[in-house]
């Protein structure tokens, strides 16, 4: 296979000096580029293993601990749910969306201040590709974490999963969603300063006011309305359905505006990229 898909010493210096040249289609795919970009931001976070899954899960029974003592005295119930079993995937969503949006953010983060960003830029991949293996990296450190968390929960918290693959929707499409957010954050900071902010003001507080530990239908009616302008609301209310039969909210609208703000985000995220925001002179 040739490494510069067949273009050899013709391709032109900016074409190898950033991303996109003249092979930037979907169906002129540069497989092995991909598969080594995706390999490193995967091996990257499996390194830290400790830092990147097993502390995230420490941290979630913890939550899910507390809150269980603290709320469900008295056998209280959510919806006809033991409110453990209502708890649980509003924890695992959290975890999914917050180790998303922390994989790729921080990998980028990482680079610029290092100042070894050229590795990401020089291989030859195109925009989509560059974009679409850091965020491949970011989906399965959430993925990874969400069922981690979910398999540690499963012996107290007892619950199956009434429909797997509407699970597997809502993991996948809430870590891309996050992926593409760190990726975009990723480009706008300057320093690990910015960064935290994003994490500590913006997704931190949404995933936490985001119906994890309440039903969003009991909130006033001007908290409700907030509630659903958040798009992590329909996150995890959308995982909760599928594992345990209960929502919030109008589920299928939910789905749209996740299916759409994916959209939104990756289309933003490329024409970033491809003015080369921050990431090229």
């Amino acid at each position: 296979m040739a490494t510069l898909r067949e273009h050899g010493s013709d391709l032109a210096p900016e074409s190898a000096a950033a991303p996109g040249g003249t092979f930037g289609t979907p169906f002129d795919v540069n497989w092995l580029g991909l598969w080594t970009l995706y390999k490193k931001e995967v091996q990257r976070f499996v390194k830290v293993i400790t830092q990147t899954v097993v502390a995230p899960m420490i941290t979630t029974l913890i939550f899910l601990t507390v809150f269980t003592i603290a709320l469900d005295r008295g056998g209280r119930t959510i919806g006809g749910l033991p409110f453990i079993e209502f708890l649980a995937p509003g924890l695992v969503m959290m975890s999914v969306i917050q180790n998303a949006f922390a994989n790729s953010s921080s990998s980028l983060m990482i680079a610029k201040i290092q100042g070894n960003i050229v590795d990401y830029l020089m291989p030859p991949l195109s925009h989509w590709e560059l974009v679409l293996g850091v965020v491949m990296g970011a989906v399965t450190r959430g993925l990874i974490v969400g069922l981690a968390v979910w398999l540690v929960m499963v012996p107290v918290a007892g619950a199956g999963v009434l429909n797997p693959l509407l699970a597997l929707f809502y993991l996948l499409a809430a870590s891309t969603a996050l992926g593409l957010i760190g990726f975009v954050t990723a480009l706008w900071a300057e320093k690990f300063d910015q960064l935290a902010a994003v994490t500590n003001f913006l997704v931190t507080p949404l995933s936490f006011l985001s119906g994890t530990f309440y039903a969003v239908n009991q909130l006033p009616d001007a908290f409700w309305w907030v509630a659903h302008l958040n798009p992590f609301f329909y996150m995890i209310d959308g995982l909760r359905f599928a594992i345990t039969g209960y929502t919030d909210g109008t589920l299928w609208i939910g789905a749209a505006v996740i299916v759409a703000s994916v959209a939104a985000l990756w289309w933003f995220t490329l024409h970033l990229v491809r003015r080369g925001y921050k990431i090229r002179p």
